[in-house]
């Protein structure tokens, strides 16, 4: 290869804004490394969001104290619906009886619709999701008063 050929991939890796850059031309061969290459990508370290997680944290000893009511939690990640569909009525609502097998919600995961069953009985005291929410695996979904 020529230095005008050199010259030319030089350029190209400017206009380009290529790194680096290796032709292979029969027992030819360059490789080319911009300045760029030699730099470490450093990741943004948000340190004023370490200090917020214990604060996040905070709430969770103030849900222990719920006077005796069951947490009916999610199996599996995916997105809460309170109805079979949105014409419908929720399943269950506040105030409302269930027993083991009463479907209390669906939670849909892959475009798999899961009906979750109490499998608890009593009355529903809150609930604790929003239509069209996500829904990690062991979030409390209802909670029922015994």
């Amino acid at each position: 290869m020529d230095l005008k050929k050199i010259k030319e991939l030089i350029d190209i890796m400017k206009e380009n804004d290529l790194v680096e850059l290796e032709i292979v031309d029969g027992d030819s061969k360059v490789h080319l490394k911009g300045p760029h290459a030699a730099v470490p990508a450093m990741p943004p370290a948000p340190t004023p969001a370490a200090p917020a997680t214990p604060v996040s944290a905070a709430p969770a000893p103030a849900e222990a104290v719920d006077d005796g009511l069951i947490k009916i939690e999610s199996p599996i990640v995916g997105t809460f619906y309170p109805s079979p569909s949105p014409e419908s009525d929720s399943y269950v609502k506040v105030g409302d009886q269930v027993n083991a097998d009463t479907v209390v919600c669906i939670i849909e995961a892959m475009k798999v619709m899961n009906e979750i069953k109490a499998e608890v009985g009593g009355v529903i005291a809150e609930v604790c999701c929003e239509d069209g929410e996500a829904i990690e695996f062991g979030q409390v979904l209802f909670k029922v008063r015994p």
